[in-house]
């Protein structure tokens, strides 16, 4: 069972030939309203990936917030801990360009104001359950819930996303953490380690230093993952790029769902990878994410994880 801590947003979507330059407007036909929030985005990537899923979090009391709870149960996920809050629901501004590059202004709303305690004790503890936060709630929240989950022995996985400090204690209580270059980047300054290493070298660096498993996307070329065995590497799905905007948490949350049913990191890695390269084919961040079935039927097209050498 996955329980996660995270934003819930309705994505305001605008497809524009070109990204705006500071000062340029550029006047587009439609938009589209989508539910979104790197939290909901990502319960459910895992809710279609297989897993039990529950989510856990705060909307407003306004139309937006009814249709983000709306969709969760759409998708099978429980939301039955996302409550109400004075503040308006949070909301993303996002451009697409024809090339699917985006960029991305988020307010944050009753985002805001969700606390770790909306995590139930009772869920907590009822064994065998992988705790999956981000970073579109306040951050001392999440600290606060992974060192509570590290107490009870649930599975800890942070999405250091978008970018931000981590205090060195919430990186040794962790068990996984999710990052691009730039987060691992930083991860890596904060720990006091060599800058502009390989990804690979990067990533066992971290995992040196935390004792966490890292997990460190890189786009087009893949992923790759290193724990305290060992470093694998998988490539990207070969796809027609529509939109990269939900693509990260498709990972995420396939990976979430992947090793909560007790897959190994390898197979967990690949699944995660298909998935993500299956969410860049349509708009939107939840209405692009892929189901078990369509993550199986294309996962034969991308190679599995290979073991990475780091002398070689």
């Amino acid at each position: 069972m996955i329980l996660v801590f995270g934003s819930l947003n309705m994505d305001l979507v605008v497809r524009v030939p070109t990204l705006p330059r500071p000062g340029e407007t550029i006047v587009c036909q439609d938009y589209v309203a989508r539910p979104g929030g790197k939290g909901a985005n990502q319960v459910v990537a895992a809710a279609r990936a297989g897993a039990e899923a529950h989510m856990y979090g705060l909307v407003g009391t306004d139309a937006f917030g009814q249709a983000l709870v709306d969709n969760l149960t759409a998708n099978g996920v429980s939301a039955k801990g996302v409550g109400r809050s004075d503040r308006p629901t949070g909301v993303a501004f996002i451009c697409v360009d024809d090339a699917g590059e985006n960029f991305i202004a988020v307010a944050a709303g009753a985002n805001a104001e969700a606390e770790a305690t909306l995590v139930p004790e009772a869920a907590l503890d009822l064994g065998g359950v992988t705790v999956l936060m981000q970073m579109e709630v306040p951050h001392d929240q999440n600290w606060s819930l992974i060192r509570h989950a590290r107490e009870v022995g649930a599975l800890t996985i942070l999405n250091l996303a978008p970018a931000a400090p981590i205090p060195t204690s919430a990186l040794h209580d962790l068990d996984i953490l999710v990052v691009n270059r730039v987060e691992a980047e930083g991860v890596a300054s904060i720990l006091g380690l060599p800058a502009g290493q390989a990804p690979p070298a990067l990533a066992r660096a971290i995992a040196d230093a935390t004792e966490v498993t890292c997990v460190m996307t890189l786009g087009a070329e893949g992923a790759i993952a290193a724990d305290r065995d060992a470093i694998w590497g998988v490539g990207a799905l070969p796809v027609d790029v529509v939109d990269t905007t939900g693509a990260g948490d498709a990972f995420v949350g396939a990976l979430a769902s992947a090793l909560d049913r007790g897959l190994g990191l390898p197979d967990a890695l690949h699944r995660a990878a298909v998935a993500s390269g299956l969410a860049c084919q349509s708009l939107g961040a939840q209405s692009s994410v892929p189901t078990t079935e369509e993550i199986e039927a294309r996962a034969g097209d991308l190679a599995l994880p290979r073991r990475l050498d780091l002398a070689s």
